[in-house]
């Protein structure tokens, strides 16, 4: 819904895919350069000319191409809530690559099915990718160094007209590569992990840190706007009474045939129809009259009280209805996964090299939002019983995300 906040944001996952298959391609044809290899990983990479070289990287562009498939329409907007239990995005998109469609093109290909999944789906809990597969897993799917991740915030940047996601990720890709994982410290209780793992040389460590610093402000400015997300929540409320059953169908072909088209239309016409489901939340979306925000902590706020927020959206729907309230909560990352660094003293962890990559703030948002006829008053009523209804309660006591 980023495009009702910012009107160029109007992007579609297929570019995107395109630009994660780009991104990955470089990536591998940097890594696997027989100059950037050290002795230690040098055998998990087949050589140059070779059948398994070519193959590889020919699995990774389609599963960097197939990566996305299996988002609902709206994507994250939609997916929390509305799809039935057991399933996520990751799943459908496994369904995808598998399907006979698929499969028949990647026969044609001379790939198989189950290499392009091992690389396009994050494994699952207790998965253990074989070292090569997990280094060409992490170029896409990767928290660092993933060409998804470092694809949406350029992307996003650009098309929001704002500079928070811009990194250079030129020199980033440049100074990738593959190393044995850092040992966290020197004594010999610590052997480290000796499983490979992305990571750069010591030339690359500040466009490293530039890519965690626009993750950070692309959360903070763009992705948990206010207004952006309150019309996740009209969206969402739409969706659950619009969808049979309150959500998203599991099966391949109810997903393949559902479009963010579709969910539009069906908003466009249900805004205008007083009986249809959903009326009033399409009504919010289609005609921009969403909730205000009625109280949004400072970080002082929030450390005095974690929970005060959630406490103020108690109160509030004491005072005005469920309805006429919504509570967003959300939070993402802070400092980032520990990667080696390959420096004139041999392989060392990022965490004692910057001092910026542990000390990156977590970005959140709390907010309370109220309907839009109840603003004004509700503000006063705020205004009048903060103190009486915001519990002093520790920050370790904060509530999960949501």
């Amino acid at each position: 819904m980023s495009y009702l906040v910012y009107p160029g944001a109007t992007h579609r996952r297929f570019e995107h895919s395109l630009g994660v298959m780009e991104l990955a391609t470089r990536i591998y044809d940097v890594v696997c350069d027989a100059a950037n290899l050290t002795d230690e990983v040098r055998d998990i990479v087949p050589a140059a000319g070779t059948h398994a070289r070519v193959y590889w990287r020919q699995v990774l562009r389609m599963a960097a191409l197939c990566h996305d498939t299996g988002h609902l329409p709206f994507s994250h907007a939609a997916e929390e809530r509305l799809l039935p239990d057991g399933v996520n995005h990751e799943i459908l998109s496994e369904a995808v690559i598998r399907s006979d469609e698929m499969s028949a093109i990647w026969k044609e290909m001379h790939l198989d099915a189950d290499d392009i999944v091992a690389l396009a789906v994050e494994p699952g809990d207790g998965v253990v990718l074989p070292p090569w597969k997990a280094i060409l897993n992490e170029m896409i799917t990767g928290a660092v160094f993933g060409a998804d991740r470092m694809d949406y915030l350029l992307r996003d940047s650009l098309h929001s007209g704002v500079a928070y996601g811009r990194f250079d990720h030129a020199r980033l890709i440049d100074t990738l590569r593959i190393l044995p994982a850092a040992r966290q410290d020197e004594s010999e209780s610590d052997p480290g992990d000796p499983t490979p793992q992305l990571g750069v040389t010591l030339g690359g460590l500040q466009s490293a840190e530039a890519l965690v610093l626009a993750r950070y402000f692309m959360f903070s400015q763009v992705y948990l706007h206010r207004v952006r997300r309150i019309y996740d929540k009209h969206l969402e409320d739409f969706l659950v009474e619009w969808l049979p059953a309150g959500h998203f169908s599991g099966r391949l072909d109810d997903h393949l045939a559902m479009t963010d088209a579709h969910v539009t239309v069906a908003m466009l016409q249900a805004s205008a129809d007083t009986t249809a489901p959903g009326h009033i939340h399409a009504r919010r979306v289609v005609n921009r009259d969403h909730f205000k925000v009625l109280y949004a902590p400072t970080p002082i706020d929030v450390r005095a009280n974690a929970a005060g927020a959630k406490q103020l959206f108690d109160a509030a729907c004491e005072k005005y209805g469920s309805e006429a309230v919504r509570y967003d909560r959300y939070s993402k990352g802070g400092s980032t996964d520990t990667f080696p660094v390959l420096t004139t003293e041999g392989v060392q962890a990022s965490n004692g090299l910057s001092d910026v990559l542990g000390n990156v703030p977590i970005a959140s948002s709390h907010y309370v939002f109220i309907q839009p006829e109840l603003a004004p008053q509700a503000r006063r009523w705020k205004d009048t019983n903060l103190a009486d209804i915001i519990e002093a309660r520790p920050e370790d006591e904060e509530e999960g995300d949501t």
